[in-house]
């Protein structure tokens, strides 16, 4: 009874993870998002929950689900997703309907960087700063074991404010989704990696392959990458600027990238606001797993004693469901 699951909600792919008291995970299983379809990914969701309790034969009555964007504290409703579907919609309140289950949510970053503060790469430090640079570019802020939700709820949200010290022909920058240009996110993320390449140099691929066809000594691939990791320690020394952490943890598909984290403290070091410079950057230990262990220990062992779960009727998961349906 004290097991948890842990749901991560990505813009690709839904994992779900039962995670016992002993923190072993007993159960993991992966299925794809569905796309631009808020309704059948809250049925997505549910079917996971279904399927996590008949594998493990448990009542898993307390689920965390890590989510791109985060719950506005002043509407309740979805903000800042790149899976926009979500945007504007009552996501935990419709899932605990639908589910009959207590639903604790965070912003996917935030999950990944408390799972490494506290059994990964960050484990010993007081204050991590967990990156996470694919698709997007996210972060995260765990102080003492704790994430530092804010009181905007966007503590970390390090993507989407401008690049720092951007050069002329870097101005006004790409468009991003959110509706500003030059974003972090425009200049540090995979597909912007690509774009940039595809600019420069007409060949057409993605971040991934770049960093492959520079390994083998092409020398526009390596330009390219030299490009972005100026533009990512820029990003980074702001960071530094205001939280000044113990350690930055970098994950995301980009995290992979041979020699990037080794790199990096020099493209930091003459853009941070000191006369020495010793912060680490390390790559993460958990990988893919960090997301959806960090949404499990959203509720805590002695959260969970104390939680009686109330079994909500049928029509209730009607009911949120037709809201849902609604509001699509």
């Amino acid at each position: 009874m004290t097991s948890r699951l842990g749901i991560d909600l990505g813009g690709t792919k839904i994992e779900v993870a039962v995670v016992a008291a002993d923190d072993s995970v007993r159960m993991r299983e992966r299925i794809a998002t569905p796309q631009a379809d808020y309704r059948e990914t809250l049925k997505a969701i549910a079917a996971l929950i279904e399927r996590a309790e008949a594998a493990t034969g448990d009542h898993l009555g307390h689920v965390g689900i890590g989510t791109p964007g985060s719950i506005s504290p002043a509407t309740g409703l979805m903000r800042n997703a790149n899976s926009t579907c979500l945007n504007g919609e009552r996501l935990q309140s419709d899932l605990e309907g639908l589910t009959g289950r207590s639903i604790r949510m965070a912003n996917d970053a935030n999950c990944f960087a408390l799972a490494e503060a506290v059994s990964g790469a960050g484990r010993g430090h007081q204050t991590v700063f967990g990156v996470i640079v694919g698709t997007g570019v996210g972060g995260g802020v765990v102080i003492n074991g704790r994430t530092l939700l804010g009181r905007n709820a966007i503590g970390g949200e390090w993507g989407h404010n401008p690049l720092p010290a951007p050069l002329a022909s870097e101005l006004p920058g790409p468009l991003c989704y959110c509706g500003r240009r030059g974003c972090i996110e425009t200049w540090c993320s995979g597909p912007a990696i690509a774009a940039d390449h595809l600019q420069r140099t007409g060949a057409d691929m993605p971040a991934e392959m770049i960093a492959g066809v520079a390994a083998a000594g092409d020398m526009d691939a390596i330009e390219t990458l030299d490009k972005h990791r100026d533009r990512l320690g820029r990003a980074l020394a702001g960071v530094v600027n205001i939280l000044d952490p113990d350690v930055i943890v970098l994950g995301g598909g980009l995290s992979k990238m041979p020699g990037l984290a080794e790199k990096l403290p020099d493209a930091m070091r003459a853009h941070v606001f000191s006369d020495s410079f010793e912060t680490p950057v390390v790559v993460n230990q958990l990988g893919d797993s960090a997301g959806v262990i960090g949404a499990a220990w959203l509720w805590p062992l002695e959260d969970v004693a104390k939680e009686v779960v109330q079994e909500r009727p049928p029509t209730a998961a009607k009911k949120a469901l037709s809201n849902s349906e609604r509001q699509t």
